[in-house]
């Protein structure tokens, strides 16, 4: 990063930009996140009027985000003319009845592509700028996970499959050198500095088949989850939800072994829960999609245990060397008495790179007060977890 310099980034990419497109017309889908915002920018700056700015509100937004976003952006200082495209019932039909991490994210691909296609098209676009950074291609080309934005270096003909030529003015750049060029070209410190948000989505953040009253209860415990968690300053941090199914473990003994010996209590003080659900892992740089396990401690007087979270980290470490078929360890932050539909996962994380990533450590008033929202906002949701996993085993989004 030292050795980064912004400024001639800058000047080479507004000239590669010009260079590439010409005089051609260019698309570009904003999603109110720094790197496609970034990318924006610089091709405005390199070909000004050409540039035709659009974001799609494709049903898997924040609540109130494509409004928001085309406010902020469509002002001073940066002033993007920027349209929304209502596409939500075409993206959601798209995914409907997938239960598959990979097949929700190619099908959320094959259809924010063929939109933009049909939307460059319409525009007179040749050409298609996006927010590819170094991490996404890292990524998708490594086999962890299919970044809804790579597509050249997956051997994808974009011309002959969609209509356009790729632009991606950042590819080169890991996230925080895409925040740093932010900051210098103007655009405003919300944008900058924003966490990022998965192309795809809240649909990787519910996790399995797509339910819309699922998808609502991941919305408003978003809502909630970054208005506590912003204040500690974590790389990322989001809500995602599951099924409240389970199922059993022939092997639990063992674990509630290793949980009651780590934090030195009985066994019988353990709960432990393994759901049908599925989560995205990732090993030597491979991708593993591997089963969930929830703990829960509680003192000899019924009171949940409260330990710090690298303590917590440590645990999970040793479940998972025992039985590596995890790729997801959740510790129990609140519950209802009875079970119901859904349970959510509050995950924050601490990054450089988002290649790896650290579980960050949240207080325990703030996971607490976060829980009880939850609890109370969404009366489906029969408990409330804390996802204890670093990257790796895990990945950052839950698919």
């Amino acid at each position: 990063m030292q050795d980064f310099n912004s400024h001639d980034f800058v000047e080479k990419q507004i000239a590669e930009i010009r260079k590439q497109v010409g005089n051609e017309r260019a698309l570009v889908a904003i999603s109110g996140g720094v790197d496609s915002t970034t990318s924006a920018v610089l091709t405005h700056k390199a070909i000004g009027g050409n540039l035709i700015c659009v974001m799609l509100d494709d049903a898997f937004m924040r609540i109130g985000e494509a409004q928001h976003i085309r406010d902020l952006v469509s002002q001073d200082p940066i002033k993007l003319p920027i349209k929304i495209l209502s596409v939500q019932e075409r993206f959601l039909t798209a995914l409907r009845g997938l239960q598959d991490a990979e097949e929700k994210r190619k099908a959320f691909r094959e259809t924010f592509y063929t939109v933009l296609g049909e939307t460059a098209k319409h525009e007179g676009c040749k050409m298609l700028v996006q927010g590819t950074i170094k991490a996404d291609v890292v990524e998708t080309t490594g086999g962890v996970k299919t970044q809804h934005n790579v597509l050249e270096q997956m051997g994808i003909n974009t011309i002959g499959r969609y209509g356009f030529e790729v632009v991606e003015p950042l590819k080169t750049l890991y996230k925080e050198q895409v925040r740093i060029v932010a900051r210098y070209i103007g655009i405003p410190t919300e944008i900058a500095e924003r966490q990022p948000f998965p192309g795809p989505g809240l649909s990787v953040r519910v996790v399995g088949k797509i339910k819309r009253d699922e998808l609502d209860l991941a919305k408003k415990a978003t809502v909630i989850v970054e208005k506590n968690f912003k204040e500690h300053n974590p790389s990322q941090y989001f809500a995602a939800i599951f099924d409240d199914k389970t199922k059993p473990y022939l092997k639990s003994p063992r674990i509630q072994k290793i949980a009651a010996d780590h934090f030195k209590v009985l066994p019988s003080q353990v709960t432990l829960k393994f759901f049908e659900a599925k989560a995205t892992g990732t090993i030597a740089g491979e991708r593993r999609y591997g089963g969930i396990a929830a703990l829960k401690v509680q003192t000899k007087e019924g009171h949940l245990h409260k330990p710090q979270i690298p303590n917590l980290v440590a645990l999970q470490a040793k479940v998972i060397a025992e039985e590596p078929i995890f790729t997801r360890i959740l510790y129990a932050i609140n519950d209802r008495c009875q079970t119901q539909l859904y349970v959510v996962v509050l995950r924050a994380i601490q990054t450089h790179d988002f290649l790896t990533a650290k579980v960050a450590e949240i207080p325990w008033t703030t996971l607490d007060e976060t829980a009880d929202k939850i609890l109370e906002t969404c009366p489906n949701v029969s408990s409330v977890y804390y996802d204890v996993t670093p990257k790796p085993p895990a990945t950052i989004e839950m698919e």
